[in-house]
């Protein structure tokens, strides 16, 4: 939008709300990125209400795991390290391209991996051997920036710790 900045909102999943303005939704935001944030705001939704629903009653072995908590803990960390990368590459730091792919997967594998760590899934086991490969793929393209950049550093650790939990 020309001429004048008018403001918008995003309602997430937690029920916050995030102001921006027109100008910054067009230039960094396209119907790809608006379709990913929106799919990752479902997951995280429906995580946040299974992680809470099981947390306190765990009849059939479903609810709050190692697991569940290392996934969703990729998945905060990751998003932290993917919007860090999507502002250097907008400052023209191309280095961090290969690290916002890596960091994007992780995203939606760890945050899928979370919905079925959190429903006991029988698909947890072999979905999960997938999501350690990501894990590990994710950490060693961070480790490359994680002495300058600490969310990458951070998305890396927890990476590690996920890929070590994963059966």
């Amino acid at each position: 939008m020309k001429g004048g900045a008018r403001t918008s909102s995003l309602l997430t999943a937690g029920g916050a709300i995030i102001a921006s303005s027109d100008a910054h939704w067009e230039t960094h935001m396209d119907r790809r990125n608006l379709l990913v944030a929106a799919g990752g705001l479902a997951v995280a939704g429906s995580v946040q209400f299974a992680a809470a629903e099981g947390a306190d009653v765990n009849h059939h072995g479903a609810g709050a795991s190692p697991l569940l908590n290392s996934a969703l803990h990729c998945v905060k960390t990751g998003e932290v390290c993917e919007a860090h990368c999507f502002d250097r590459l907008a400052e023209g730091e191309k280095l961090l391209a290969a690290c916002a792919r890596s960091v994007n997967a992780l995203v939606a594998v760890c945050g899928a991996l979370a919905v079925l760590a959190a429903q006991n899934s029988p698909l947890l086991p072999r979905y999960a051997a997938v999501a350690k490969d990501v894990c590990k793929a994710c950490e060693d393209e961070c480790l490359k920036h994680a002495d300058k950049h600490a969310p990458c550093k951070a998305c890396a650790d927890a990476c590690a710790e996920c890929a070590k939990i994963a059966p």
